[in-house]
């Protein structure tokens, strides 16, 4: 088995031109798996020996655990990929984990800031010292953009087009995008770049306190000291920003087609997601302005 999943995420790199954090996921994944059968069946078995019942105890176990459902599913979905590869490798003849069933987790609606919060957040970082500059720059490139962390993190000088003020974006599956930068956006980096020094042959956009690349980690630590400076929500992540960007993109009246390709979104259907978050808003507002809504009757009583 570790020689084939050894394979497996070797063609997930290689092949799938899968992200850095997909194949982490799916080695501790798969990891999580051996770990059990170490367990509970003393070996690790070859592929050609797994069968249903065997995966099956594996989700049971999981269960066991209380793990999340969501992770339960992404469990499934590394395990049906895997046994799909060895099927192809001729590793097994067929899929054991075609026939498990993916545990219902609903779709949770995302978290966002208001446009008033995202001000508040935009301007917290100083602006009269290098690293304040570079902030601003990453959270105003992070808004503008809709980017996901790990997409910030791989820019390059050489990835923002000064002329059309554009951003090439490398995005999940190695797939690369075009998508524009706002004014502000394009002002803080500007300004970003005339501090910036970096580390020798160091190409990167946004760099650390020694001039090399930003890690994920890194990000994730300078939106919290923000937050806490401004008082939000602490628990505000770098993808909230992403989600605000497209709500706030519907919100003003952009159509779900170019909200998809500027998320870099496969699947129309990823992207409907926010619609469902705009038409909560709009009720809310309607709910609270109407003097004829449900909630303003109930206050005024009747007449």
């Amino acid at each position: 088995m570790d020689r084939a999943v050894d394979g497996f995420l070797r063609y997930l790199k290689f092949e799938r031109n899968s992200s850095p954090l997909t194949l982490k996921s799916y080695a501790e994944d798969l990891a999580s798996l051996n770990d059990y059968f170490l367990d509970r069946v003393g070996c690790i078995p070859e592929p050609s020996q797994v069968g249903i019942s065997m995966l099956r105890g594996y989700v049971t176990y999981l269960h066991e655990c209380e793990y999340a459902k969501t992770t339960i599913a992404r469990r499934l979905a590394c395990l049906r990929s895997l046994f799909r590869y060895c099927v192809r490798e001729g590793l097994t003849e067929s899929n054991p984990a075609q026939a498990l069933r993916t545990p219902r987790t609903g779709r949770k609606l995302p978290s966002l800031l208001t446009t008033e919060q995202i001000a508040t957040l935009l301007e917290a970082p100083p602006a009269n010292e290098p690293m304040g500059l570079r902030d601003r720059a990453i959270l105003e490139t992070m808004y503008s953009a809709g980017l996901r962390v790990a997409e910030l993190v791989s820019l390059d000088v050489s990835s923002w087009e000064r002329d059309s003020d554009i951003l090439r974006v490398i995005g999940k599956g190695r797939k690369e995008r075009i998508t524009p930068l706002g004014r502000y956006a394009v002002k803080a980096i500007e300004l970003w770049l005339a501090v910036r020094e970096p580390a020798p042959n160091v190409e990167a956009l946004f760099l650390n306190r020694f001039g090399k690349r930003l890690t994920t980690r890194s990000i994730g630590r300078m939106l919290e000291k923000h937050l806490l400076e401004t008082g939000l929500d602490r628990h505000v992540t770098p993808h909230t920003l992403r989600h605000s960007f497209a709500t706030h993109m519907l919100d003003g009246g952009a159509d779900l087609r170019s909200v998809q390709e500027l998320l870099g979104h496969k699947s129309l259907t990823t992207t409907q997601i926010y619609t469902h978050v705009s038409t909560r808003r709009m009720q809310e507002t309607y709910e609270k302005a109407h003097p004829h809504s449900a909630g303003n009757r109930k206050s005024q009583g009747s007449r």
